[in-house]
Parts: structure tokens; C-alpha cells; sequence
């Protein structure tokens, strides 16, 4: 598929690529700045559609579905984790979780016990009834990894989910992405760190727009 952007002159921010990213996959695409990283995740997490060539979630096709449909299909099948967190600050840490799951389809009677399971499985059990800003960085990015799989997603897309966090908080957020991963969820870590790109299972590398896959010890 191909992304261009008009100009003058028109950008084409992705130049044909071809990605599969299997169930239960644990993908890295590593790149600078301005290689087409945000564009490919906006495009895997269907807030942007290609202009040439379709993209498919769980097999299906996504092309010829409305705003609305796009909206309820990204609420339901994939869970997102940012560079900056995102979170309510005037929310507690379970009021964030729960606020996650409006749109993944969940319903009501469920959506409390699904945020505590959440929070105990990022080890924040005893964290939710605080405030984001009374969290260290690596509390607030937990909290999000938590809003995010509480929905139960298909699809974990995390983009630079390190980039706010020192090294040793960087590599308990990454052990955390590898755990949720062996249990089953297929992740997609965009990043331009290497360290974090060398963590997953298949490495990427976008530069100008097109993909490399990287062999397991390049």
C-alpha cells in the first residue's frame, strides 16, 4: 500500500509496502524521525487510510467502511499505548481504565472487574484509586498498557511507549510487553530506539517510506 499526502509537491510518506503481522506476533518498526513511523501506525491503527491498496484487521477488509464503522472497529479490536500517556489527570488510575473500554464493546456489568483485572495484571492493583500525576512515569505508562488491554484488543500498538521513561523503567514496561505477548496478544511497538526495536520477536526497519525486515541478529 502506499500513503501520499498532496502537495505541491505531493509526499508519499509510504512507497508500497507489504506488511503481514500474524496473530499472536510481536512486531518492532524501528526508524527516524520522518521515515514514515506515525503514518504506518495510523494507518495499522485505522486512524488513516492508505491511497493505494487496502489494509486488512483480522482478515478483514477495512477500506469501504464508514467513520463510524472505523471508530467501533478500532474500539473493539485494538488497544493503544502512547509516548505520553494520555490519561484523565483529574481521573483516578481505575476511572482512566474504565473510560477505555466505552468503546471496545464491553458491557457495563463487566467493565470494573475487566479494569481491576487489568490493573493487577500491570501491578497497579493498589494504585487505583490515585491520580496520574501522583504516579512515577513508569506507574502512568502501566495505567495506559492497562486501559489498553483491558478491552481485550487483538491488536496492541504502542507507539514509542518508552520515550518519556529512564532505562531501567523502559526495560520493566518492555518485560511487560513480552509478557502480554507470551499469553497470547499480538503487539506493534513503533519506535526509533533500537534497543526497544531489538526487544521484539521481528524487527522492521521503515526508512523513506518503504520496510526491511531485519534479520534476527542484524
Amino acid at each position: 500500500m502506499t500513503r501520499s499526502f498532496p502537495g505541491p509537491p505531493e509526499v508519499q510518506a509510504l512507497k508500497g509496502v507489504n506488511l503481514l503481522v500474524a496473530e499472536g506476533d510481536y512486531v518492532s518498526i524501528v526508524g527516524p524521525s520522518g521515515s514514515g513511523k506515525s503514518t504506518m501506525l495510523n494507518i495499522l491503527g485505522l486512524l488513516d487510510r492508505p491511497s493505494v491498496g487496502e489494509y486488512r484487521l483480522a482478515g478483514a477488509l477495512t477500506g469501504a467502511l464508514g467513520e463510524d464503522e472505523r471508530a467501533v472497529v478500532r474500539g473493539r479490536e485494538i488497544g493503544f499505548v502512547f509516548q505520553s500517556f494520555h490519561l484523565m489527570a483529574q481521573r483516578s488510575v481505575l476511572e482512566n481504565v474504565l473510560a477505555g473500554m466505552l468503546y471496545a464493546g464491553v458491557p457495563r456489568a463487566e467493565r470494573e472487574e475487566r479494569a481491576l483485572r487489568a490493573l493487577e495484571r500491570v501491578g497497579l492493583g493498589h494504585r487505583m484509586g490515585f491520580k496520574p500525576p501522583t504516579l512515577s512515569g513508569g506507574e502512568r505508562q502501566r495505567v495506559a498498557i492497562a486501559r489498553a488491554v483491558a478491552g481485550s484488543p487483538k491488536l496492541l500498538l504502542a507507539d514509542e511507549p518508552t520515550g518519556n521513561l529512564d532505562e531501567r523503567t523502559s526495560g520493566e514496561v518492555m518485560d511487560l510487553f513480552e509478557e502480554l505477548n507470551a499469553e497470547g496478544l499480538t503487539v506493534a511497538i513503533i519506535t526509533h530506539d533500537r534497543e526497544v526495536a531489538e526487544r521484539a520477536r521481528r524487527r522492521i526497519r521503515i526508512a523513506d517510506g518503504r520496510l526491511t525486515e531485519l534479520e534476527a541478529d542484524a
